[in-house]
């Protein structure tokens, strides 16, 4: 078997570069600070969306990052029943969903609570309502114990499987685990974000789970980094930015986990993987904030329930060109109500129609292109055939 620095006489004392991780650190909390400024600007209600978005964002990427596939408005709804947000149009979710929502709800609302044993075995096992992974059983609610042979993290078909990575013994895991959760818990000086890098490594490290353990992993790297800022409110994801670099995230851990205990790659890398994700967040703020200006700005409007759907969709960034004959597809209404729809909007000064006309007529939000003079509500429903 290879050697893991878990085999190192001095595990688990890890070490790193203190003086090359301070400029990204002050750097990532500066961007922080801007981001929860830019937040200010939005009222309660739209705060309280763009948690739920955060949250489903959290739980779906991280999902895909172990291929699990996630209904993204059914997590959408747990969770914002959960939050006890109204977000209109909620549908049940199944077992699987509600598991892992309980899981990071419970991680990032009650950060101030410390991890056990108990409370990561429930996480662990509301991910696995069934008791199963897939079509096998596995132990759930408790470590592993290793009855199928050693924790392995492999790649490749069967019969040609290439190992990355074989955890401690299952014998060695109370030890582990509670050596684990001791440092967890406690605050010995280390910069906040460093120990979310450092919780999110020595957990992955010990891989305590038959399954779930990355999953776990992510949860808990939330936990911590919502006890550096001390507020439930998370409005970045770091598990969807892992999602979009997971062949990196996968590397590094690889070569941190068969070198030394210097971890200093390894915090880099997370510092810069946060970083992103804060950047990426900006950019999304930018759509919420011109969503929230955008629905002031028409305040008091009557718009029916098919309005409102669309205008939505499109400030949440339609694709493609929205014609009358997608408005009555996604609507679920006729040709003509939805042109009927499109015209009233017109008039409201909220859509305007694009130049052309004809099979190819469609139409944008007036703030996002300027408003053709020469479009009228009456040349909308002139101009435009009954199939486009």
């Amino acid at each position: 078997m290879a050697q893991y620095i878990y085999h190192l006489a001095a595990w688990p004392d890890f070490t790193w570069d203190q003086n090359a991780l301070t400029t990204p650190l002050s750097e990532i909390r500066f961007r922080q600070g801007l981001l929860l400024g830019q937040m200010k600007n939005l009222g309660f209600s739209d705060l309280q969306e763009a948690q739920v978005d955060t949250l489903t964002l959290d739980v779906v990427k991280s999902s895909e990052i172990e291929g699990v596939n996630l209904n993204l408005n059914q997590v959408r709804s747990s969770i914002a029943k959960r939050l006890g947000v109204d977000i209109g149009g909620a549908i049940p979710a199944d077992r699987n969903v509600e598991g892992i929502v309980a899981m990071t709800i419970d991680a990032t609302q009650n950060y101030d609570k410390p991890l056990t044993k108990d409370r990561l075995c429930t996480w662990q096992a509301k991910l696995f309502p069934s008791g199963k992974s897939g079509l096998s059983e596995i132990t759930v609610g408790n470590w592993r114990d290793d009855a199928r042979g050693p924790m392995q993290v492999v790649s490749g078909p069967y019969g040609r499987e290439q190992v990355h990575y074989e955890a401690p013994s299952a014998s060695l895991l109370e030890k582990e685990m509670s050596q684990f959760l001791q440092w967890a818990n406690e605050s010995d000086g280390t910069h906040p974000l460093l120990r979310a890098a450092l919780v999110h490594l020595w957990f992955v490290t010990i891989h305590p789970f038959e399954d779930g353990n990355g999953r776990i992993a992510r949860a808990i790297a939330d936990w911590a980094l919502a006890r550096a800022d001390n507020h439930s409110q998370r409005f970045f994801s770091m598990s969807a930015q892992i999602r979009r670099e997971r062949e990196d995230y996968y590397d590094i851990l690889e070569i941190i986990q068969a070198g030394t205990l210097d971890v200093t790659q390894w915090m880099t890398w997370f510092l810069g993987c946060l970083g992103r994700a804060v950047d990426e967040a900006e950019s999304q703020l930018t759509t919420v904030l011109h969503k929230a200006r955008f629905w002031h700005k028409h305040a008091g409007k009557p718009l029916n329930d098919r309005q409102q759907l669309l205008i939505n969709k499109l400030l949440n960034g339609f694709h493609g060109k929205l014609t009358s004959t997608k408005w009555a597809k996604i609507a679920k209404c006729s040709q003509d109500t939805a042109i009927r729809d499109i015209r009233d909007l017109i008039a409201h000064d909220m859509l305007h129609q694009d130049p052309g006309g004809g099979r190819n007529t469609s139409y944008s939000l007036t703030d996002l292109k300027p408003v053709d003079s020469g479009v009228t509500a009456a040349a909308a429903t002139e101009s435009e055939p009954v199939k486009d």
